[in-house]
């Protein structure tokens, strides 16, 4: 502020007034109006999960969030128009709506030679916008969460849920596991889950997989020098971990892996003989009749 200057706001952006007019609830604008960027230069971005990109938690690094981000549909009307802005703010869907700060990108222009018949490049490199919420900045996204790009000048209204470190989630011992899909993504690769993560990789074991549509069931085992965290990692990936019979449903509907629920029926340590998980395995085929009405094929 200066001397000849005493009430900057009256020159400000239609947009920055707007920011700085917000009463009450924190919401995305105040953050980026600490920054002074240019709201009209900005795109707020929002990635899912699905079979043609980021898959799962596990897909979420660095470089395949900056490959995924960079290529961008041709098509007419495409959400970021023909001359994207220069700054990239992109979210990690975090839930049904929330969605989790990820990592800014400046945008310096198309790379003409990367260009297909229906994709087009973009320059993009990391910026240091907002480098301290990475991670930690959660926001909740508008109900029609189909629209995955939003100006920020739009976006600047939208809630901010939390400001905090993922909450590390306990593990609750081998015999209270009991898992869905979307939470076994998680369980497999995100940060938060990291006790899950030492011990799934801990043990050998039986586990059992409910189908919540029909009640059918799949057991399964983690054996040799497979762990459970290893066979389950493989679920989370592509829905079906190689089974004849989860991937013939995989093959009806993509999205069938939502209505499994995991668990564990028994563990064994590493050292234990593959012939005494073999025989566990057997019996709880036959003993929960997995094999003659469920989705054992052998």
């Amino acid at each position: 502020m200066t001397a000849s200057d005493p009430h900057p706001q009256a020159n400000a952006p239609a947009e920055r007034r707007q920011v700085d007019g917000y009463l009450g609830a924190l919401h995305l604008g105040h953050i980026l109006a600490a920054t002074a960027i240019d709201l009209t230069d900005v795109v707020i971005i929002r990635h899912t999960y699905n079979k043609d990109g980021l898959r799962t938690p596990g897909d979420i690094t660095p470089e395949n969030v900056l490959a995924y981000t960079r290529s961008q549909g041709i098509d007419r009307g495409h959400k970021l128009g023909p001359r994207p802005v220069k700054t990239w703010l992109v979210f990690i869907a975090d839930g049904a709506r929330r969605s989790r700060f990820y990592v800014a990108y400046e945008n310096r222009g198309e790379v003409p030679a990367d260009r297909t018949d229906r994709q087009r490049f973009f320059d993009l490199t990391e910026s240091d916008l907002l480098r301290s919420l990475r991670d930690r900045l959660v926001i909740e996204w508008t109900p029609d969460t189909i629209n995955w790009a939003k100006k920020a000048t739009m976006a600047a209204n939208f809630p901010i849920v939390e400001i905090a470190d993922p909450e590390v989630v306990p593990f609750p011992g081998y015999d209270r596991v009991l898992l869905d899909y979307d939470e076994l993504q998680l369980a497999v690769s995100d940060s938060r889950y990291v006790a899950w993560q030492t011990a799934l990789g801990s043990v050998q074991g039986i586990y059992l997989i409910a189908d919540t549509s029909t009640g059918h069931l799949y057991v399964g085992k983690a054996g040799g020098g497979e762990r459970i965290l290893g066979r389950w990692t493989q679920y989370a990936r592509d829905g079906h971990g190689g089974n004849l019979a989860l991937r013939q449903l995989a093959g009806i509907d993509a999205a069938h892996a939502r209505q499994f629920q995991f668990s564990l029926l028994r563990v064994f340590s590493p050292s234990a003989l593959a012939s005494e998980v073999d025989e566990s395995e057997a019996h709880y085929k036959r003993a929960l009749l997995s094999r003659q009405f469920g989705l054992n094929r052998n």
